[in-house]
């Protein structure tokens, strides 16, 4: 009999064992909207089941950072490119194998491979179609702070691409233009939402005329509300306000399940899931082997719409952080 039972023990304890290696704790600063559903298809194409805490890209980094070695995160998808070079000058991410990437642009990875992005996105301006001139729209996101843009203009600071955007100001124009700007246009008025939605919808309730967003908000509304009456369209082409920025993936450093990490890193790569992301998501894609969604094409060639802005170098997330929190921002 107490053979039979340490025979039991011992299965059960191999069965656990088994069902703990088909599971990854992934930590993902994407909306569940936008995340959610490529995440269960992965899961019922491979069996794997995916652990996921949502959170703000920032808050879920800082986390990373602050957990060390004992985080349960096994993979980090973040919103932006710059909260993944944090946790890289942290040491907080393990080379992504270079097998895995090789149908990417090598601007989409970082130099070391210590991550991958996954799909892509511009910035852009949305206006309201009642009320703003479509042949008379700012040029520059520095013309933002004129006095005719006067308590008009919303922004979303606590947003991730946000954030991003703002360190990229910095490394583009240094620390004193970045805060000049953001001073600029606290002082005229600009609104504070708490994202890139409510954006969308106080354009439409009249409260502003103007916001600064991620080229797909709006594609999304408009698939499901056509005359929905706000539109988009980038700055001049290389004006910092249509920054290209990528959401992509870390391995986090310490995890025990890097295999089946990687598995899932390969299908985001694919071209299910590529499809999804520029069909559904209304982003970029980033492999050659898929198009992307025609319904992106109205707003223009985004390489010559896109500032020169090398993504592994706006990884200060922390310095952007201090300079938010310094204007009043945060």
């Amino acid at each position: 009999m107490r053979i039979r039972l340490a025979i039991l023990a011992v299965a059960v304890t191999l069965l656990l064992a088994s069902v703990q290696a088909q599971t990854i704790t992934i930590y993902v600063g994407r909306g569940e909207a936008l995340a959610g559903p490529i995440i269960e298809r992965f899961e019922a194409a491979t069996g794997i089941d995916v652990a996921v805490r949502y959170g703000s890209t920032a808050e879920l980094a800082g986390l990373i950072i602050e957990e060390g070695s004992a985080s349960p995160a096994d993979a980090f998808w973040a919103q932006d490119a710059g909260a993944l070079g944090a946790l890289e000058r942290a040491g907080r991410l393990v080379q992504v194998p270079a097998d895995l990437t090789a149908n990417v642009p090598a601007k989409n990875t970082h130099p070391s491979g210590m991550w991958v992005a996954v799909s892509a996105r511009n910035r852009v301006l949305v206006y309201s179609t009642d009320r703003v001139d479509a042949a008379a729209l700012p040029a520059s996101i520095f013309d933002l702070v004129d006095e005719q843009y006067n308590g008009r203009v919303a922004w979303a600071p606590g947003n991730a691409s946000f954030q991003s955007f703002v360190t990229a100001l910095r490394v583009t124009y240094g620390e004193d233009a970045a805060r000049e700007w953001l001073e600029g246009m606290i002082a005229n008025g600009t609104k504070s939402y708490s994202n890139n939605g409510s954006q969308l919808d106080a354009i439409a309730a009249g409260e502003v005329d103007f916001g600064l967003v991620n080229n797909y908000y709006l594609l999304r509304r408009l698939a499901t509300e056509p005359t929905f009456p706000v539109g988009q369209t980038f700055f001049d082409d290389g004006d910092i306000g249509n920054l290209a920025n990528v959401t992509g993936i870390g391995v986090v450093a310490g995890t025990d399940q890097a295999e089946l990490v990687h598995q899932f890193i390969a299908f985001l790569l694919s071209d299910e899931a590529q499809t999804f992301f520029t069909d559904d998501n209304q982003e970029y894609p980033i492999t050659s082997t898929v198009a992307p969604n025609a319904a992106l094409a109205p707003l223009g060639d985004p390489v010559a719409a896109s500032p020169l802005v090398d993504l592994a170098s706006i990884d200060d997330l922390q310095g952007t952080l201090e300079l938010l929190t310094e204007v009043g921002l945060l």
